[in-house]
């Protein structure tokens, strides 16, 4: 323990993201009073064991763990409820807080646009005199509509709401959880057009990105201007599908997504350029501090990116690594090191203890600590390549450099990856090897060109060399997907999976000397875990509207709606299978289907709405009996899904094993939390309630 010296102070953020977890994770609500116990306890032993590191380090952690369960219970409790949303058509007044432009729908070339909603009333009887909500929404504008609201303003339009979904199978990803925590209400689509009432805009820096994103486009038109206006803007929403596709296919989708490495390429960029500039004087180079004044104008001009581009998750965490950068060239010490990253991650934690459930932070600080621990371990042979040999040592040791980024950063996200996106990119390392240079050298300075030229208006000729090296990396991204196994699908990773493949990166990234090689083991369990655990064979969705079956390596789904579609790639990622369609016979109506040697009674489709039940032969012999419509107590005696079966518990798995088999419920795998509704609850009233309710 001793040898471990100031390392130990990384696992302080891990304690209090598992503390966070031990809230999160459980499917009810824990009692407060042992952390509230725990936590002044600790601190104690803390203050007594001051003089004993290992005592004190234990009791350090137990303050960790008591705070980060403290913090996640404090932050989900003062969430505002979530509101009654109209189930039919209504008038929605409210203020702009962004426009959002949309990707193309497939075989149109216009983009959509979708507005963010603040301070929203609706124009109901139920809700006349209500207060505005304290959350907010998200609607998406008829594509005729020719209004150009501007953030701030004051709006009406006539839009159909929907609240947020549940997930579409057990232990899918939770929306509902995700919008209680992130202050949405829910989303819509509008039905007629958007009424401006007024035009005051109160956020200049959404309009200036909206702005840049205009001219963005209007000089580099297509995705390489939607990816141009990403990586200048912030602005993903221009990007479509097709695009996503193939640089996801690649192990190039951190490119489309502002992070770390954007704002190291801006950094850098600045820095070398105001330290060239300075260094051209000889006298200043001589009496200036030239490398701290580039280092602070690099540190402020990322600072105004990360605002610029929507200080996300990522760009946030990565500016304050830049943060504690430049303290240490300022101060003289070491420049990055997991003690940094462990500061970070434990601001981050302290303010929003869930977003050790986001994609963003696992991914972020996982490539983060895989390339401290990496370079610290690999520092030598690198130092012996360099040597201090001509230009050509050189030269091979930066692609060496860059080779081993791309290597250490993918491997080390490659786990959630593949937990959260169902995926496996194994050209990853080829493709950021070509990419990233590009956008070190080539697409990122003159990017930042045209900023610079926007207010004088000279942005064209940067933003066309920009467009250029884009449409390179494009291409990259193209030919890389179109390798074979370039995107291998695999079955949906369980929590308690990625949960262990984490600590054991954790282990191996901040422990000293060779006892770190243990925490490959549940590395390696964690992985196997997407073919250890059993996988549904029966799955039905949240509003019984479909119905698949798990058969022959296909998942044979039942006639469904467009509503059911994001259900099914849902569904089709989770179990890492191509959709078929079930037999001939359940596409009318009633139909049996044989599966692991169960018979299986379905109607995923009925026209009578449950009122003409099945006769008792065809009942006979059946293990289960899903309906989409109500089973009106049809077949006695015989386990059923049906339409209330979901209304009261959401999506259905079902496990088919010798006896009987095995029903798990949406609500039995989330159980009772804040995020959860209630058995049919549609939300908090917006009026306040009476003195007896």
């Amino acid at each position: 323990m001793a040898e471990q010296g100031r390392r130990l102070f990384g696992w302080l953020p891990v304690a209090m993201a598992l503390g966070a977890i031990v809230f999160l994770a459980p499917r009810f609500n824990l009692p407060i009073g042992p952390a509230l116990i725990c936590l002044p306890g600790a601190g104690a032993a803390a203050w007594i064991f001051r003089n004993r590191p290992p005592l004190r380090f234990q009791a350090l952690l137990m303050i960790a763990l008591a705070g980060g369960y403290l913090d996640a219970a404090w932050q989900a409790a003062r969430q505002p409820p979530m509101p009654a949303l109209p189930t039919r058509a209504t008038v929605v007044t409210g203020r702009v807080l962004a426009v959002e432009t949309l990707p193309p729908r497939s075989g149109e070339d216009e983009s959509g646009r979708r507005i963010v909603l603040a301070q929203a009333t609706f124009e109901t009887p139920v809700d006349a005199g209500m207060a505005p909500l304290r959350r907010t929404l998200r609607l998406k504008l008829r594509d005729d509509d020719p209004a150009s609201p501007k953030p701030g303003s004051l709006v009406q339009i006539r839009a159909m709401l929907r609240a947020p979904s549940p997930p579409s199978f057990p232990g899918g990803r939770d929306l509902q959880r995700e919008a209680w925590f992130s202050g949405a209400a829910g989303s819509g689509y509008a039905l007629g057009m958007l009424t401006p009432l007024n035009s005051r805009s109160s956020s200049r820096l959404e309009a200036l990105r909206e702005n840049i994103a205009a001219r963005i486009e209007a000089t580099l038109p297509g995705q390489t201007g939607a990816i141009a206006a990403t990586l200048l803007a912030g602005e993903t929403g221009r990007i479509d599908a097709t695009t996503r596709q193939d640089f996801s296919a690649s192990g190039l989708a951190h490119l489309l997504a502002v992070a770390g490495l954007h704002l190291g390429l801006v950094m850098a960029a600045v820095a070398v350029s105001v330290r060239a500039l300075l260094t051209a004087s000889e006298r200043l180079a001589l009496y200036w501090p030239c490398r701290e004044i580039a280092a602070l104008v690099g540190l402020a001009v990322g600072s105004s990116y990360v605002l610029l581009t929507g200080a996300h998750l990522p760009s946030v965490r990565a500016l304050g690594m830049a943060v504690l950068v430049t303290l240490a060239l300022l101060t003289g010490r070491r420049v990055l090191s997991m003690r940094s990253l462990a500061v970070i991650a434990l601001a981050i934690l302290l303010v929003s203890p869930v977003a050790v459930l986001d994609v963003s932070f696992q991914m972020s600080f996982a490539a983060v600590m895989g390339l401290i621990a990496g370079y610290e371990a690999l520092r030598e042979p690198l130092t012996r390549l360099r040597g201090e040999g001509g230009m050509g040592r050189v030269i091979l040791s930066h692609l060496t450099a860059l080779s081993l980024t791309s290597l250490l950063a993918g491997l080390a996200t490659l786990p959630v990856s593949m937990a959260h996106f169902g995926a496996l990119q194994p050209w990853f390392v080829l493709a950021n090897l070509l990419a990233v240079p590009l956008a070190a050298v080539w697409i990122m300075p003159a990017g930042l060109m045209s900023l610079l030229l926007m207010p004088i208006h000279a942005s064209a000729v940067p933003l066309m060399v920009m467009g250029w090296g884009i449409q390179i990396v494009q291409v990259i991204a193209r030919t890389v997907a179109a390798f074979p196994l370039a995107h291998e699908p695999v079955p949906h990773m369980p929590g308690w999976g990625l949960f262990i493949v984490l600590l054991g990166l954790c282990l191996l990234c901040l422990w000293k000397g060779r006892a770190r090689l243990a925490g490959l083991v549940p590395i390696v369990v964690g992985l196997l875990s997407i073919w250890l655990v059993p996988r549904p064979d029966i799955l039905v969705s949240p509003d019984a509207g479909l119905i698949a079956v798990r058969a022959e390596g296909v998942l044979q789904a039942g006639p469904h709606s467009s509503l059911e579609r994001l259900t099914l790639q849902d569904w089709q990622q989770a179990l890492a299978l191509s959709v078929g369609i079930l037999p001939p016979d359940c596409l009318k109506g009633l139909c049996r289907v044989t599966v692991k040697g169960q018979t299986v009674f379905l109607r995923p489709k009925d026209t009578s709405d449950g009122a003409i039940p099945p006769s008792a032969q065809d009942c006979q012999g059946v293990s289960l009996f899903i309906s989409a419509s109500p089973a009106r107590n049809a077949c006695p005696g015989i386990p059923f899904i049906d339409r209330f079966s979901v209304w009261r518990n959401g999506a259905y798995a079902v496990y088919l094993r010798h006896g009987a088999p095995v029903l798990i419920s949406d609500r039995s795998w989330r159980g009772d939390r804040p995020w959860v509704p209630a058995i049919g609850s549609h939300g908090m009233p917006n009026l306040p309630l009476a003195q007896a309710e």
